[in-house]
């Protein structure tokens, strides 16, 4: 019974702090201007009778995301927005607390009616600590996806922009074709985004410099890098981007060497869990059983 009365008291102080944060927070959202279309269409007779536009629930879970507004620092907020940013996701950091805050919610809900009145406390504390972690896992596992897949596929879109820059197209242009042409990946959407802030006024070397800060990947930094060096000493960019996509190519040999060395290691352990006391079993079980049905150490001890 104290127990439960804990929880619910946890319960209302967390549901209190929400409330007193909302309480201080200002709902205004920024507003940027937007460009009206019954000004365009002054002339143009619209008829009275519209459907009014349904409302989307996600607005309403946006605007209570500010209440985590004072929550986020400076530098989650950095933090948040980069790999965020990395899984092409339209999330805030606001948004991203409050669904780990809902997360926390349903699991206090759920998991302590799991347990005795005993372990209340320790299910309340793992739920608070599940709730807040698990959201923040899965954005770590996500990210992690994506850089795995630009390390893949970087050397063939290397491979491809050398081959359009050696038939005669320039940087830009080859650029563009590789994006038009190529299958949908994560090498190809950052590729796109390049292509669109150089169109709309971008230094080259800025886009190249804050693509490879985005993923702090080390080919990526080598491929920004050559092109920004190429650009500065007016050098060939097919002959670098030749060079890079071999080294890119040599490098991504010598990863699979090292996945293939630690793979007998990694192969240990279920072997030694798994397998080894199967044979065990099958090989000394029978042995086992025939000295306890006839031992030889009662007919030595009768003697």
């Amino acid at each position: 019974m104290i127990m439960i009365q804990l929880f619910l008291a946890l319960l209302l102080i967390f549901v209190a702090c929400m409330m007193l944060i909302l309480a201080f927070t200002p709902f205004v959202q920024e507003e940027r201007p937007t460009l009206k279309m019954h000004d365009l269409m002054s002339d143009i007779d619209v008829p009275l009778d519209r459907p009014k536009p349904k409302k989307n629930p996600l607005v309403s879970l946006k605007i209570l995301a500010l209440i985590n507004k004072p929550l986020v620092s400076p530098e989650m907020r950095r933090s948040l927005s980069k790999s965020l940013s990395i899984t092409q996701s339209n999330m805030s950091p606001e948004e991203f607390l409050l669904v780990k805050e809902i997360t926390i919610g349903a699991l206090l809900l759920l998991v302590p009616g799991l347990f005795g009145p005993d372990m209340m406390l320790y299910a309340i504390l793992m739920s608070i600590a599940i709730g807040y972690y698990l959201p923040e896992f899965k954005l770590r596992s996500n990210v992690q996806k994506v850089k795995d897949q630009i390390v893949k596929m970087l050397p063939d879109t290397v491979d491809l922009l050398g081959l359009c820059v050696n038939a005669g197209l320039d940087f830009m242009m080859a650029l563009k074709w590789v994006v038009e042409k190529s299958a949908p990946n994560a090498v190809v959407t950052e590729m796109n985004n390049l292509l669109q802030e150089i169109n709309v006024g971008k230094p080259r070397r800025e886009a190249l410099r804050d693509l490879a800060r985005k993923y702090e990947l080390p080919d990526l930094s080598t491929f920004s890098r050559t092109l920004i060096q190429a650009d500065k000493m007016g050098t060939s960019v097919s002959e670098a981007l030749n060079i890079l996509s071999e080294d890119m190519r040599l490098a991504r040999y010598r990863r699979g060497e090292a996945l293939a060395l630690k793979a007998p290691m990694k192969m240990l352990v279920p072997l030694l869990l798994c397998i080894f006391p199967v044979v065990g079993i099958l090989v000394g079980g029978p042995i086992f059983l025939d000295f306890l049905l006839n031992n030889p150490m009662k007919n030595m001890g009768g003697g």
